[in-house]
């Protein structure tokens, strides 16, 4: 027996038994660890994850105020709303159109003889009356030529009466037959007349230096204002210059010309056969400001193929002057006016998928849905023709949060439900549906309310015609 095969078959140690024994633990050890890693990885994202819902959702809620949550800002406390009356009254309804002002009458002031301008009788921009003084041309001219034909009107005139006198001569002589034949007197006669004649053009000639004469003082043709001066004195001026001497425009009364859609010319028509005392505004720019009232004038003759428009011009006082030629103005045509019409703000009716509808205010300050049937609208107010009756309490601001029997707090529209108007409306002046300064008049509470109808969870207007809860 070699000493290798006993080494072999030596019995091995303890500790050498138990190392070989512990070699595939050992090769497991690093799956068990990879296991124990991914455990503590969900547990730090599922943690991560309760944090952010603390942070975001319950802190903020613990962080209320009591103020707020008394005003209904939390969940289950009445919905801040803001709430106008229904009223019975008339509704104006209006045509509106686009124009511009234009002067009755505009003239430019030309010469009509040659000549001088010897004298300006007018301040640039200065209103003047009919027939005053102008303007004036160098007269002498046109005096001496009034006094030369009046000269040959005197030489005629005694040739005139010379060859009279000879003709009655003539005629007493052949009637004593005294050696005047008639052909002498027949001669005398065509004399005569060809004196009277001569008389005749020599008048025509001093009225014609008379009226030259009268064209060197130029005067206004009609009270208005007068533009800038196109010619200063000293200068020479022509009947025939293009510029003339300066513009006159008429201002009082003034026009406004301006265009409605071909659709409307039947209705205008019968209203205006009806009642010749149309009634048209004039609005600024912005349609905000009322400058005058007036009458519609006239209706033109025929449609602009280009645009569908008809032209309707309107004629104002305009006695404080307010209204100035080719300035831009939005004009607003009366054509008829609704009786003990029922009205709400236009911000008050919901469309929704099949008809629409209004919140109203109960006395126990909850709400009700009610279809309404709506009709002509006007600025910002709209006819109810039925579904409501004066003096429902609707809501006009925060319908967005409502639903059937849902709790409010109200507050009312200002200046008793109308408020200050950003469109005219005629007797029934309104607001705007969503007031900026209503908003701005809201409790911090109210605020937070109104930012929520933002978030991605909130149904729009026009989903709430079922009821169904927010």
């Amino acid at each position: 027996m070699t000493t290798e095969s006993t080494e072999a078959n030596r019995p091995l140690p303890v500790a050498q038994t138990f190392k070989r024994q512990s070699e595939p633990d050992r090769q497991s050890q690093p799956q068990a660890r990879q296991g124990g890693s991914l455990w503590w990885l969900w547990l730090i994202v599922v943690g991560l994850a309760l944090g952010a819902l603390v942070w975001f959702v319950v802190l903020p809620r613990f962080m209320t105020t009591p103020a707020s949550a008394g005003a209904g800002g939390g969940r289950g406390g009445p919905v801040p709303v803001v709430t106008a009356v229904a009223r019975k009254g008339e509704m104006n309804l209006y045509l509106d159109g686009l124009g511009s002002v234009t002067a009755l009458n505009t003239v430019t002031v030309r010469a009509r003889v040659d000549g001088e301008l010897v004298k300006v009788a007018y301040s640039e921009g200065q209103v003047v009356q009919k027939g005053q003084l102008l303007a004036e041309i160098d007269p002498r001219p046109f005096q001496v030529q009034l006094t030369e034909a009046e000269g040959q009107w005197l030489k005629d005139q005694a040739a005139l009466k010379n060859a009279q006198a000879d003709l009655e001569r003539y005629k007493t002589l052949l009637a004593q037959s005294l050696s005047v034949t008639q052909q002498q007197v027949d001669t005398q006669q065509a004399l005569v007349t060809q004196d009277m004649g001569a008389v005749k053009t020599d008048e025509g000639q001093i009225a014609n230096a008379k009226l030259q004469l009268s064209y060197c003082e130029i005067t206004a043709p009609f009270t208005g204002r007068v533009g800038l001066r196109l010619v200063d004195q000293g200068n020479m001026v022509h009947a025939t210059d293009a510029n003339g001497l300066v513009v006159l425009a008429q201002l009082q009364p003034i026009a406004v010309v301006f265009t409605i859609p071909q659709d409307s010319i039947g209705r205008v028509q019968s209203k205006m056969t009806a009642d010749h005392n149309l009634v048209v505004d004039a609005y600024d720019r912005d349609l905000k400001k009322k400058l005058a009232a007036g009458t519609l004038l006239a209706i033109d003759n025929q449609v602009d193929q280009g645009t569908g428009t008809v032209r309707l011009k309107g004629l104002f006082k305009n006695t404080d002057a307010v209204l100035f030629p080719n300035e831009f103005v939005n004009a607003r045509l009366l054509v008829d006016t609704l009786h003990d019409a029922v009205i709400v703000p236009t911000a008050a009716v919901q469309r929704g998928p099949d008809s629409n509808f209004v919140y109203v205010v109960k006395p126990n300050e909850t709400v009700e849905m009610k279809t309404v049937v709506t009709g002509p609208a006007e600025g910002d107010d709209i006819v109810i023709k039925s579904g409501l009756a004066p003096g429902d309490v609707v809501v006009t601001d925060g319908v967005d949060k409502l639903q059937q029997g849902a709790k409010v707090s109200t507050r009312s529209r200002k200046a008793g439900g109308n408020g200050a108007a950003t469109r005219p409306n005629g007797a029934n002046p309104t607001t705007r549906p969503m007031a900026r300064g209503s908003q701005d008049a809201q409790t911090p509470a109210e605020a937070g309310d109104r930012n929520a109808a933002t978030r991605p969870d909130h149904r729009s207007p026009g989903t709430q015609a079922g009821g169904g809860a927010q």
